[in-house]
């Protein structure tokens, strides 16, 4: 976490030195011309993430008149919202990473790695495989600790123990009783209703 904090305030400080160089080494940009250079990119930035929020919002509108999930376009969406964050962010660097999150044929490739290696394995950790489908169908995931808990022999029978159940030999076919272990007697035996 704090690797990502770190990173997020090394971007201003980038910004601040790009400038400054820029502005000492190209004579014909002036500090009053390279506030205007990162004011212009901010207002033409904000333009083209109205734009593009506006195709998103009608995209996920038709999505859901289809009846699918709109996915795609809610990360669409938040990386719209950050691509204006950082075009809001005075700066060169923040621009073109605020540029390259708010123009559609860069941000389908961020979305699509985004989606990859965040968010499902974010979601199949929380939900145990079912957000993308890695469910188990048979059996269970860890059968074989199961399988040494439960006391399992070779043939596929398991020692349950004694208090499980047992079964009576009586001599009389198809006869057993299940004992659970719990010995209490019931007054209320003749009346049904009672708890």
């Amino acid at each position: 976490m704090l690797r990502w904090i770190f990173a997020l305030l090394l971007i201003p400080f980038l910004d601040a030195v790009l400038l400054a160089v820029i502005v000492t080494q190209f004579g014909f940009l002036s500090w009053v011309g390279m506030v205007l250079l990162v004011v212009l990119t901010g207002l033409v930035g904000m333009l083209l993430v109205r734009a593009e929020g506006r195709r998103t919002l009608r995209k996920m509108q038709r999505s859901m008149v289809r009846g699918e999930p709109p996915t795609n376009e809610l990360l669409d969406g938040g990386l719209l919202i950050a691509a204006g964050a950082f075009l809001l962010t005075p700066g060169l660097v923040t621009d073109a990473i605020g540029f390259l999150l708010a123009v559609p044929v860069t941000r389908m490739p961020i979305r699509a790695v985004l989606k990859r290696y965040v968010i499902v394995p974010y979601a199949d950790k929380k939900t145990g495989g079912f957000a993308s489908g890695n469910v188990w169908t048979f059996g269970f995931p860890n059968q074989e600790t199961a399988r040494e808990q439960a006391g399992s022999t070779d043939d596929g029978t398991y020692d349950l123990g004694d208090d499980d159940y047992t079964v009576n030999d009586d001599g009389s076919e198809d006869s057993y009783t299940i004992d659970f272990g719990d010995e209490r007697t019931d007054d209320r035996d003749d009346d049904p209703f009672a708890r």
